[in-house]
This record gives C-alpha cells, structure tokens and sequence, in this order.
C-alpha cells in the first residue's frame, strides 16, 4: 500500500491540497498539464481577486512558492495522467512523461475552462477588436490601462454584457456560472478607478452577488463609482457608421427597445467544465454529471468522493466555483483524503 497521494491540477484547489496534505507529513506528487503553476489566476492573467482585492500574482503566488518549497511534494510540469491502474490504496498512475506514481488515493482538481464567447457571434466577439471578454479586462487592469484593442484610445463608453455562456440554453449553457456578476461589478469599479471619466454600464438578466458580496461590490459600484445597471435582453452587437459599437435589445424594466453606442464592449463570460473532462473521466475511470463537470459520489459522508473509490474530486472541476470556496475545497480533500488512508491502514493492520 501506497501513503503518496497523487495531485492533478495545479489551479488554487489542487495547490490548497498539497499543501494541507504536506503539512500533515504526507508524500504528495502534483501533475500539472501546463508549464507554469497557478492555474487560471495565473494562466488567465487575473487582477486583483474577488473578495480579497489582492493581486491574483501575489496570492496565488504564495500558493505556488509554498509547494515548490515544499520536499515533500514532487512536481510534474508540462504533464498529463495517460493510465491509471490498481485501486484505493494501491493506484499505479502512468504519466504522459513515460514516469509511473503509485499513489494510495487521487485528487482531482483540474477546474473548469472559460467560455469562447466565439460561440455567441450575435454579441459581436471575434467580429469587432473591440468586444472583448472579462479575462481580457482582467489583463488590461493587471497592466494598469483601459484601452479600446483596435486603437489603443481610452474608452468614453464601456458596456459589460452579463451571463455570456451562462443561464443561455439556446446554447447549451443552462448553468449560473455564480461568480461573474461580482466579477463584473468589481471590473467597473476597477474601471472607473484607471479612468474616472469612463462610463461604465452592467446589463444584466439577474444580478446574483451571492452571500456578503452583494453591499461590497454590487451596491459599491453605483453608489461610490456611478456604474449604471440595465435590466434588460440583449439581441446583437452590430457596428456604426462611426465605428462605433451598437448594443440592440430591449430594456426589460420600460418595456421599449434600445440602441446603445459604446466604445468598448465587454461579454462576461462563464465557467465551462473542462475541456478536457472526457479524456480526464476516461482515463480515472469517474463519471461526469449532465453538464459535464465531474461527478460527485455520495456526498454526506464521503465529502468529495467522486464516483471511484480512492479518486476525490473538488474545486471548479464540479461545477462554477469562486476561488475561495476552491481553496476550502481543496483543504478539506486534504482531510478526506488522509483520513480515509488512516482507516484502510488500519484495516490492513
């Protein structure tokens, strides 16, 4: 029997996990598909991190030292998990490296993957330079300047379009992504804080800042930075004459249609299961959910179970997460998963 426990996914729930597993002397071994550890945050180039406002290169960056510091977690960079053998307590794991794990228990924390927006061309992404995805504002605010990609001008008029692959079944997306409205929010303030003279304007089916974040961010962003939220249903995002950007719909709460000029068009995008999880359910032997996140097996008294016996599964990998809950997600695995092994051992004994 095997007390490794092998890690996939280097995002902030399989990070949280190897270092909660380390900290109680547990031999971790973390594959992590990409070059560089951090998933998302990093990868994705993330500002500052909701609820925290700290910078997502400075958090998650202690995430990341604390495991490369760590000897008791073996990091696999630029790898996959090709094969897994044998069962709880005695994994054998094939990488794509050629390298074999044993491993008494996995952890899956392999995340999700952000919406193409491309597969809503009515609003306008990959028609018009300047539509543009929260990710992409993320990255403008990280490098401290809002500029409009097809000129490089600062933009007079800025335009946030909520639900961009989410609650949409028209394409296939019937799931609340639950994060972006805060996201959202919290970008127009960011906003308007690097250019004070922008208008910003969030149009919005709902607006679901979930739990505390609803005084911090959604009623901060109009009371403090003058954001305009509209109710309403858009239909297109078509171009001008003067090459400005046009937002067709109708406003919900008046009941009338509207045509909107703006300089800069945003899409919220959603939280996709991972583009990977077919190959991911096949290889670990898991089942996926109607969505096609991973599954979740019993869940009261196995918490993050998955469908295998031995192979826990947390994070963004089950469906649309905020980064703290992933960060107790993968804490918590950390417990799961050495308690269990305590018990089989003892079994055994």
């Amino acid at each position: 029997m095997s007390e490794t426990i092998l890690i996939v996914g280097a995002g902030p729930t399989g990070l949280s996990a190897a270092a909660g597993l380390a900290s109680v002397g547990k031999s971790v071994v973390l594959v992590e598909k990409e070059n560089k550890l951090g998933g998302a945050p990093i990868l994705s180039g993330y500002a500052k991190l909701v609820p925290s406002g700290e910078w997502a290169k400075d958090a998650i960056g202690r995430m990341v030292a604390r495991v490369e510091n760590d000897a008791r977690v073996t990091i696999h960079r630029s790898a996959k998990v090709a094969k897994v053998d044998g069962g709880f307590g005695n994994f054998a794991a094939t990488l794509s490296t050629g390298q074999t794990v044993n491993a008494g228990a996995i952890v899956l924390g392999t995340g999700f993957t952000h919406f193409d927006s491309i597969n809503k061309p009515e609003w306008g992404f990959g028609t018009y330079e300047d539509v543009v995805t929260t990710t992409q504002v993320e990255q403008m605010v990280a490098a401290g300047k809002i500029a409009c990609p097809s000129d490089g001008r600062v933009p007079e008029r800025v335009c946030i379009l909520l639900c961009v692959g989410s609650r949409d079944r028209q394409i296939g997306r019937e799931w609340c992504s639950k994060i972006c409205c805060t996201v959202s929010t919290n970008l127009a303030m960011e906003i308007k804080e690097l250019s004070p003279k922008t208008d910003v304007y969030v149009y919005y089916m709902d607006i679901r800042t979930f739990g505390l974040y609803e005084d911090k961010y959604y009623w901060r962003a109009q009371e403090e930075f003058n954001t305009k939220f509209v109710k309403a249903r858009i239909a297109e995002v078509t171009q001008g004459p003067d090459k400005r950007l046009l937002v067709k719909g109708e406003d919900t709460l008046v009941k009338r249609p509207i045509i909107i000029p703006f300089d800069l068009v945003v899409h919220a995008i959603g939280m996709d299961p991972n583009l990977d999880n077919p190959e991911i359910a096949k290889v670990f032997g898991v089942e996926l959910e109607k969505h096609g996140f991973l599954e979740r097996g019993e869940h009261y008294t196995s918490s993050f179970a998955s469908t295998r016996r031995g192979i826990y599964v947390g994070g963004a990998a089950l469906g649309p997460e905020d980064i703290d809950t992933c960060i107790s997600h993968g804490l918590a695995m950390a417990m799961r998963v050495a308690g269990d092994l305590s018990a089989l051992v003892q079994k055994a004994a």
